[in-house]
């Protein structure tokens, strides 16, 4: 399974450790975050992001939508102001899928 694709179980991520989760660089976190709305880290009082289990689930559909379906920035804008619940569960079949896969690879291989 994916980094990207494991449950979140924690209130507060810092970006380092969502950047790992992502498989992106915190640099790129930091621009979407200026590039979408719906991407509103918490800060302490040094300045440092903290982002919430909500947080990571608009930004695995802007990664989906950007790295996986090749939108780009503005088309991934308008699909999450316009269809943003139909995105998301299509990401949701992508990742099942993927998990079926997988496992059915794992198979094969102990055959």
């Amino acid at each position: 399974m994916p980094l990207r694709d494991k449950p979140i179980g924690k209130l507060y991520y810092p970006i380092s450790e969502v950047a790992e989760l992502m498989d992106v660089n915190a640099s790129t976190l930091r621009y979407w975050e200026k590039e979408f709305d719906n991407i509103r880290p918490h800060r302490n009082k040094k300045g440092n992001r903290f982002y919430t289990a909500s947080d990571i689930e608009s930004i695995r559909m802007i990664h989906y939508l950007l790295k996986d379906k090749g939108f780009t920035i503005q088309g991934a804008r308008d699909q999450l102001k316009s269809h943003a619940e139909s995105t998301k569960k299509s990401m949701d079949v992508v990742r099942s899928l993927e998990s079926i896969k997988d496992f059915l690879i794992q198979i094969r291989d102990e055959l």
